[in-house]
């Protein structure tokens, strides 16, 4: 099983800056579920900034959430409390 989310801060460009349970932090991209169901009211900037941790991922206030799997495997893992903001990729 893969680490869980122990917190997240949303960022500009709809990134997430996760920080996972085993220390390590990562940059999850949203961008390609914008256009897809109930990820579309993300595109909503202020809605996007609304996510936060919970139940071992992350989530937003109309029941959006993604698989926690998915968070570690495709985000770009900075190591242990290494990320900030001005270290996120482009």
């Amino acid at each position: 099983m893969n680490p869980r989310v122990r917190s997240v801060a949303a960022a500009d460009g709809y990134k997430l800056e996760v920080t996972f349970s085993n220390g390590e932090v990562g940059w999850y991209d949203c961008t390609p579920l914008l256009d897809f169901g109930v990820f579309r009211e993300l595109q909503d900037v202020s809605y996007f900034k609304r996510a936060r941790a919970a139940g071992g991922t992350v989530v937003w206030p109309h029941e959006q959430d993604i698989c926690p799997d998915t968070l570690y495997e495709d985000s770009v893992r900075m190591g242990p409390g290494r990320a900030a903001v001005r270290d996120r990729p482009s």
